[in-house]
């Protein structure tokens, strides 16, 4: 991986690390929220969801786009796909070591 993809791939992880955070991008995916709906679903003040939102918005897991004076959040599926393909790397890391381990149970002693 590149030094640029490295950072998008630590921006994604951050993101996802905190379970505030999965839930409102759970949210988003599932359709267009504003943020001050979202910060009534918490109980955490309205600045709180506000740094959670920018978390996942620096991350690319959401966009944001103003409404007359509500600020709408949605949830990239682009996003998801890049996490996804970054997992399914390393499953096939640890699918190719399982594979080794099987050929090495395999030999004749």
């Amino acid at each position: 991986m590149s030094e640029a993809e490295e950072k998008r791939a630590d921006a994604l992880f951050h993101a996802l690390a905190d379970s505030t955070r999965r839930d409102i991008l759970r949210r988003v995916l599932a359709g267009e929220h504003s943020v001050s709906a979202l910060a009534r679903a918490y109980d955490m003040s309205f600045a709180a969801v506000q740094k959670h939102v920018a978390v996942l918005e620096r991350a690319g897991l959401i966009s944001k786009r103003r409404s007359g004076r509500e600020s709408l959040a949605s949830g990239e599926v682009e996003a998801i796909r890049s996490v996804a393909s970054l997992l399914g790397e390393f499953e096939a890391v640890w699918r190719g070591r399982i594979g080794r381990i099987d050929d090495l149970l395999a030999r004749p002693e």
